[in-house]
């Protein structure tokens, strides 16, 4: 007999939850492919705005196979925008790839096909976002050993394409140096080649390197064209001439930036010796950046602005997204542990800027929502950048953090080792405690990941909250629901009759380490966050004991909760036992839905009628309200049905 024996249109519909969940992490998976055939036709447009020039002049096929490799290119591209997930954009794309075939078919002028296929790729990153730039400034000195171990042999030692292997090649090695060819080059264009190589040429691709050492490698590349001699003249332009700061803000500016372009703004002589500097020195990038900048965040929602001026509003939302998914949600552990209040009213404000846009608020509405964020986002730069944190606000946030992200799921944990007691199936207890220690562990592997190893994205922190509760209350759902079931009158006895002598069954037990897993690695999860940028503040001794006198009061509930469950009537131990699952559920609901409306998900409609109540997780949303009213709704047709059980027998 299973632990939880539910009336089965409720088994129903917990299956369909729980499947549902699976989709959506499914879905969540495809995600890298979806990038990798982004990354790809975003090449094949670069390669068009590059190469074409050398198939066509004025308007007569000057090369048939490098013309026809063109129209190949294109017609790639369109096939592959075509087959990226429906968007609502995705349209106006194929319209831009139309075009582009068009202007390649009627061998139109060089500079027309290569604007139509930069804008095309520029729109195609807008539509379908994909990472423009490393985490760290690359390290030349690795960069260039993996130069001369994996590509020397065909470009040479000086990039002029003239290796030991360049003879036997056709067509020949690109030469790095050839200047023309390197102005239409951005640093993420040899990022792209190094990863997937060129199509049609002996150029494989080097997807196997690590990430930095690709980066590395694009950037040695894109140094042979810009010789060292111009490297004091571009330092010194960068040094006294302010408006270059803001030209190139940041490494994916400089990253996305192609020679060309910046010739057009400052002219070709300072655009060479200003990247001869910067694509050999990016550190400047990051130095002048403070840790707490939230320059990114600023960037996409004036982009975003921008899109709704031009009337596209699909564009502006996904900016909206990305502003904070990418630009404040990495900075938002570290918010929160100095000034939670700022940032709550900065999470809150930002969701209202994406309501807005869905609304179809004018412009101007648009603009005041978000310079009232730009002041927000001061604050937060102000609370970020400011020294280190005191002694007594690094103890008490770290207290405070691990109660709060704590409390959740030890009531849970509890209340399973509590009923596992009260049945006297300490047989089973190893999988509650494998459980909850396995989440521990994979808490400190987390850690150890997101420090030395990746930067865990903002999208992925809100999946992981999201997609963890929902599953969490699918199982608490059941669970209360079994709980109430054995408070009725007569049913515990029969149930001690018909299953007590008989060993739980592996598919509930291992139900119980699951929910134990889950619901600890969630709060794990957020809490390593937190304590990662508190110990960027400095006072790591403080931040401990903060932490151990939050781990005693911890263990001082889970002893008290223990010790009282001991003494509690069994049927009085499950019937508070399943009101508080019950609760618990209806929480969890609105947080895993909340969650998954800010990673862009679920749809926000907002519903003013509503307080926010983060801790109860109470949100303003039709959606994470309607969630919670359904959550409801089962555990009192659950509950109901439990009554009438008992009532029958």
């Amino acid at each position: 007999m299973s632990l939880f024996r539910l009336p089965r249109t409720l088994r129903v519909m917990l299956r369909v939850m729980l499947c549902l969940a699976a989709v959506l992490v499914f879905s969540g998976a495809r995600a890298a492919d979806n990038n990798n055939e982004v990354q790809v036709t975003w090449q094949l447009l670069d390669y068009i705005a590059v190469d074409y020039a050398g198939a066509v002049e004025q308007g007569a096929v000057v090369n048939a196979t490098e013309y026809a490799e063109q129209a190949e290119f294109a017609a790639t591209a369109a096939a592959k925008i075509a087959a990226l997930p429906a968007h609502a954009q995705q349209n106006d794309l194929l319209r831009e790839a139309a075009r582009l075939q068009s202007a390649i078919d009627d061998k139109a002028d060089a500079a027309l096909v290569a604007a139509v296929a930069h804008e095309l790729a520029s729109a195609l990153l807008v539509v379908y976002p994909v990472p423009l730039a490393p985490k760290t400034a690359p390290e030349f000195t690795r960069g260039a050993a993996v130069f001369s171990d994996t590509c020397a042999a065909c470009h040479g030692q000086s990039g002029a394409g003239d290796g030991p292997a360049a003879a036997a090649l056709s067509p020949p090695p690109i030469a790095f140096t050839d200047h023309e060819r390197a102005a239409q080059r951005s640093l993420f264009a040899l990022y792209q080649s190094v990863t997937l190589g060129v199509a049609d040429t002996p150029m494989p691709g080097f997807a196997d390197l690590p990430d930095e050492d690709r980066w590395a490698l694009a950037f040695i590349v894109g140094q042979f064209a810009f010789p060292q001699a111009q490297v004091a003249a571009g330092e010194r332009l960068w040094q006294t001439d302010m408006s270059l700061h803001q030209l190139i803000p940041n490494l994916e500016a400089l990253i996305s930036l192609a020679p060309a372009a910046l010739a057009e703004r400052i002219g070709k002589e300072n655009a060479d010796a200003l990247l001869a500097f910067l694509r050999r020195h990016p550190e400047v990038l990051m130095q002048q950046q403070p840790s707490g900048s939230l320059t990114l965040v600023r960037e996409r929602l004036t982009q975003s602005l921008a899109a709704s001026r031009a009337g596209n509003r699909e564009q502006a939302s996904a900016l909206a997204l990305s502003a904070y998914l990418d630009g404040f949600e990495p900075s938002e552990p570290a918010l929160k542990a100095r000034d939670a209040t700022l940032m709550r009213h900065i999470e809150g404000d930002m969701l209202d800027y994406r309501v807005a846009l869905q609304r179809g608020e004018s412009v101007e509405q648009l603009a005041e929502r978000q310079q009232v964020l730009n002041v927000l986002f001061t604050s937060a730069e102000e609370v970020l950048n400011a020294s280190e944190g005191s002694m007594v606000s690094t103890f008490f946030g770290a207290a405070t953090i691990l109660l709060r992200e704590g409390v959740e799921a030890l009531l849970i944990v509890v209340a399973m080792v509590a009923f596992l007691r009260k049945a006297e199936r300490t047989e089973v207890m190893p999988y509650v405690h494998g459980g909850w220690i396995g989440a521990l562990v994979a808490g400190v592997l987390t850690w150890i990941v997101a420090t030395w190893m990746i930067e865990i994205s903002g999208a992925s922190r809100e999946l992981t909250e999201g997609f963890g509760s929902l599953f969490a209350a699918a199982v608490l759902l059941s669970v209360g629901i079994w709980m109430h079931g054995k408070a009725q009158a007569g049913q515990w006895q029969r149930y001690i009759r018909d299953a007590m002598a008989k060993a739980l069954s592996g598919r509930s037990a291992w139900l119980l380490f699951g929910l134990a897993f889950i619901v600890v690695y969630r709060e794990v999860f957020e809490t390593i966050l937190f304590y990662a940028a508190l110990s960027a503040q400095g006072n790591g001794l403080v931040m401990l004991a903060g932490a151990l006198s939050a781990g005693a009061v911890l263990a001082a509930i889970a002893w008290i909760m223990l010790r009282y469950s001991r003494k509690l009537p069994i049927s009085e131990f499950f019937t508070y036992s399943s009101w508080l699952m019950a609760l618990l559920t209806v929480v969890l609901t609105g947080k895993g839905v909340a969650a998954l409306q800010e990673a862009g998900i679920i749809g926000i409609t907002p519903l003013a009628s509503l307080p926010r109540l983060e801790w109860v997780g109470l949100f303003p949303t039709l959606q994470s309200g309607a969630a919670q009213a359904l959550t409801i709704a089962l555990l009192l047709l659950g509950f109901a049905w439990n009554k009438r059980e008992s009532a029958q027998h």
